[in-house]
């Protein structure tokens, strides 16, 4: 049954018993007889989450179906791959209410390097940064990136989980995936009352309101046939920097499913996110650090407009006419709308005391992408073999409108403390600059062979072909481009007993040129980002399921790549070859009675293998340097006591090994080690009041940065100490 949050050491809520047939399900998963559960009722994974989400509320949750990894449904035990399935109420119970948060804190080896200009959402991982590395999608859809940026979704409250796949992922969902694949999954309809909300005061004046509500709202002579779900999530605070640090989102999600019976399920659902986020670009770095002056001083101008609207629907049909045949179809409408109006950079003039100003923008995106993905997938044999298999395709098509004010070149400087930091000026404002409307159709299958009750062999491929129409909206002048991408994986899978695997895979992938449907005709003429990856590891549970483990190792190399060059951001250079290998470990350990230890880590060593760049007429090689904004140390720790009946404690640590903001590694940003700490308490057995604690020792760090000439300019700042009280309830 679907439990809305975990409550230390307090009774569970009841609720209305579901029907028998349901009953029987959710044992059978509990068990993970998954197998065997498919074979009693016919019902499809996502109708799964119906009856119950089959999550852990904390763990590695090796044993619960996900998509991220392969859209055959196979648990991570089966896929021979690296995934992480983060419960969307791990998420909430730590604190972690945006995203970006979730995944980096309790994934292996991803880091943020977020900023106002990406949409906060851009990530690395295994070497590879950035939106056209680290594919994002949403309920199993992929989000095209438009100039370099995704700003949806954001918000962890209507979070059912998080799936992350790293490494390539181009053979699942095409382009744009080297690095891998972070996939949020929404909460989904339920039949079973689920009734809660939430509400958080902080420090620096934050506030925050949430509320989920589903059940059923029908039923027929056959049972329930109607359900829904509504989660709504507004944020808002004043902010930590000044003047103009303040930021407020809105997120709503809705979704109504109709069931008329057990083998067929359409749900209709839309999804809005709205977010004016906090207006900043970075601290000055003064003599190479921040000093206290600077810390907390926004540089910005007083009247910024940063402002990104999303929404997004989708008619979701899945029949399963058998126990060995499901077919499903997914049709969907996004739309983005985003405005900036800023000055950008900052850099500390030594000569003459002051911050020198740069780059006054303004720029608005309009983003459409409606689109159609359908596949089908079956159990049967083959040469004798039990043997499952999946094809389909994914059609889209997407419009962008890009209007800048490129053109507007004005620099200025102001105090390092105090003193006006002025308006936008009004003859700088943005024009329409260029248009572009993208066709892509794939189609892509997968196959698991199973050759022995413990061995089973993956194969996968997928093919793509977009097509970028675009036309320069100030000279006319158009140009047209088509590409052609191609994905393919082979896997071995053994399983020693019921409870672990040895696996090892091949993968080839694509990355696109840039962001795709914005490619401007200066890198037309540039090829595919082409990597291949090799993988060998081990996962499993062990002490009756008390402690969960994987370990893996990969080398990936990656051909051709495109990346900005430092200090010119209109500029690209197309890299010979990037190349990374690694270590991977990751478990979850109920070690005693009331204590728990969940964490991560990843050790890597990444590089550009040939790579030089033409800087005033003179060649210089890059080689053997480390990639821009690429930690090669990433680890996670999460202890849970139950310190005494009523009480609940969370302690975690992040720690992010230096990176550099600059081809030649001389612009360093420093390693950083963050702790948080939850304590929760329940009121009543219905509800909990927590304080949160965030960066309990008040560390200074650096997300992301820029530098010119070798040099560090500015680095966008971390959040600095702060508090949170939370009080959650069930009705």
């Amino acid at each position: 049954m679907t439990q809305s949050f975990e409550l230390p050491r307090a009774p569970a809520r009841r609720s209305a018993a579901p029907p028998r047939a349901a009953r029987t399900l959710s044992i059978l998963l509990a068990y993970g007889c998954l197998e065997e559960a498919r074979a009693q009722e016919s019902v499809t994974l996502d109708t799964l989450t119906v009856a119950g989400s089959g999550l852990a509320p904390a763990g590695l949750n090796l044993r619960t179906p996900d998509r991220g990894a392969s859209r055959l449904g196979l648990t991570p035990l089966e896929t021979p791959a690296s995934v992480d399935v983060i419960a969307g109420e791990t998420a909430r119970l730590r604190g972690q209410d945006t995203i970006a948060d979730a995944v980096t804190q309790d994934a292996t080896g991803i880091t943020s390097i977020a900023s106002p200009g990406n949409g906060n959402g851009a990530f690395t991982s295994r070497g590879f940064a950035g939106p056209n590395s680290i594919q994002q999608l949403y309920d199993g859809t992929r989000l095209y990136v438009g100039a370099g940026t995704v700003t949806f979704p954001f918000d962890t409250w209507n979070v059912e989980r998080i799936e992350v796949l790293r490494g390539p992922a181009s053979v699942l969902y095409g382009d744009g995936a080297i690095g891998g694949v972070i996939n949020v999954v929404p909460k989904k309809p339920t039949f079973t009352a689920v009734n809660e909300a939430r509400a958080v005061v902080g420090t620096d004046g934050v506030a925050r309101l949430a509320l989920d509500s589903g059940g059923a709202i029908g039923q027929a002579e056959f049972g329930n046939t109607f359900a829904y779900r509504l989660n709504v999530s507004g944020n808002r605070a004043d902010g930590w920097i000044r003047p103009v640090g303040d930021f407020r989102n809105l997120a709503v999600s809705a979704a109504l499913l109709f069931q008329p019976s057990p083998d067929l399920a359409v749900t209709l659902s839309h999804d809005l996110g709205y977010q004016e986020p906090a207006r900043y670009w970075g601290t000055p770095l003064v003599e190479g650090r921040i000093t206290d002056l600077v810390r907390f001083r926004n540089y910005n101008i007083l009247d910024p407009k940063v402002t990104w609207a999303d929404n997004w629907t989708q008619l979701k049909t899945e029949w399963t006419p058998s126990a060995d045949v499901t077919i499903r179809n997914t049709a969907y409408r996004l739309t983005s709308r985003r405005h900036w109006l800023d000055v950008e950079q900052y850099a500390f003039n030594r000569g003459t005391g002051l911050v020198d100003r740069s780059d006054y923008l303004e720029i608005y995106h309009s983003q459409e992408q409606v689109g159609n993905r359908f596949d089908a997938a079956f159990k049967g044999s083959l040469f004798g073999f039990r043997n499952e298999f999946l094809a389909g395709f994914d059609v889209n098509h997407i419009d962008f409108r890009h209007t800048n004010n490129f053109f507007f070149d004005k620099s200025d400087s102001v105090p390092l403390v105090g003193g006006s930091l002025g308006l936008f000026p009004p003859e700088g404002r943005a024009t329409p600059a260029y248009a572009t409307r993208t066709t892509q159709a794939s189609v892509f299958a997968e196959d698991r062979l199973i050759l022995t009750d413990r061995l089973s062999f993956l194969t996968g491929v997928r093919f793509d072909a977009p097509t970028l129409q675009r036309e320069d909206l100030r000279s006319g002048a158009q140009f047209e481009r088509t590409y052609r991408a191609l994905g393919y994986r082979f896997g071995l899978v053994y399983n020693p007993t019921p409870d672990s695997a040895l696996y090892a895979q091949y993968s080839f992938a694509t990355d696109p040129v840039n962001s795709l449907i914005t490619l401007s005709q200066s890198l037309a003429g540039f090829r595919l980002a082409t990597g291949d990856q090799v993988e060998i590891g081990a996962k499993g549970l062990a002490f009756d399921g008390a402690l969960e483990w994987t370990i893996a190792g990969y080398r990936i190399v990656k051909n051709n790549l495109i990346s900005a060059v430092p200090g010119q951001p209109t500029l690209s250079t197309q890299v010979g070859r990037q190349s990374s290998q690694g270590f991977e470990l990751a478990l979850g350990w109920r070690v005693a009675p009331g204590w728990r230890l969940d964490g991560n880590l990843a050790l890597l060593h990444a590089q550009y293998d040939s790579f030089s760049q033409n800087v005033n007429g003179t060649a210089i090689s890059y080689a053997g340097n480390q990639p821009i904004d690429v930690p090669e140390r990433v680890a996670n720790l999460w202890l849970t006591w139950d310190a005494l009946r009523d009480w609940t404690a969370r302690i975690g640590l992040q720690n992010v090994g230096p990176v550099y903001t600059d081809f030649s590694n001389t612009a360093r940003r420093p390693a950083y080690t963050l702790v948080n700490v939850v304590l929760d308490h329940p009121v009543t057995a219905d509800s909990r009041l927590s304080l949160r604690v965030y960066n309990l020792f008040d560390k200074v760090y650096a997300i992301s940065g820029n530098a010119v000439g070798g040099v560090g300019t500015n680095w966008l700042l971390g959040r600095p100490r702060s508090f949170e009280l939370a009080y959650t309830t069930a009705f």
